[in-house]
């Protein structure tokens, strides 16, 4: 199993990235995605995540209306389209693959991709 991010660097505040995180070693349309970040000094946070088919997504409060997920299956790959960055968006974003089976959760991360909001 193989979760590779990419997209991230430094962005001045205003500006836009996009994040890919492309999956490999399991069905990936069985798992829904999400995208995760963690800034200097605190804790792991959930940003957005979709859902396997791709019908239901979810968003921190933080990034509402400013952060897009979405996923292409064909690709097997999910996305984060982030606009009018801010510098408290600044930190490593992680993207993680999870599914249920039974009462047992199964998720894999990747090793995360750093996004610097500076000017």
């Amino acid at each position: 199993v193989q979760l590779v991010e990419s997209g991230g660097g430094l962005v001045q505040p205003g500006g836009s990235l996009r994040l890919s995180c492309e999956a490999s070693g399991f069905t990936f349309s069985r798992y829904g995605m999400s995208w995760y970040r963690q800034a200097p000094g605190k804790e792991r946070e959930l940003v957005a995540g979709i859902t396997g088919a791709g019908g239901t997504t979810n968003y921190a409060d933080s990034v509402k209306g400013r952060f897009t997920i979405s996923r292409d299956n064909t690709k097997n790959t999910v996305y984060l389209q982030m606009n009018s960055l801010k510098p408290d968006d600044t930190a490593v974003y992680y993207c993680r693959a999870a599914t249920t089976r039974g009462r047992q959760e199964y998720a894999y991360w990747g090793q995360g991709t750093q996004v610097t909001v500076s000017s």
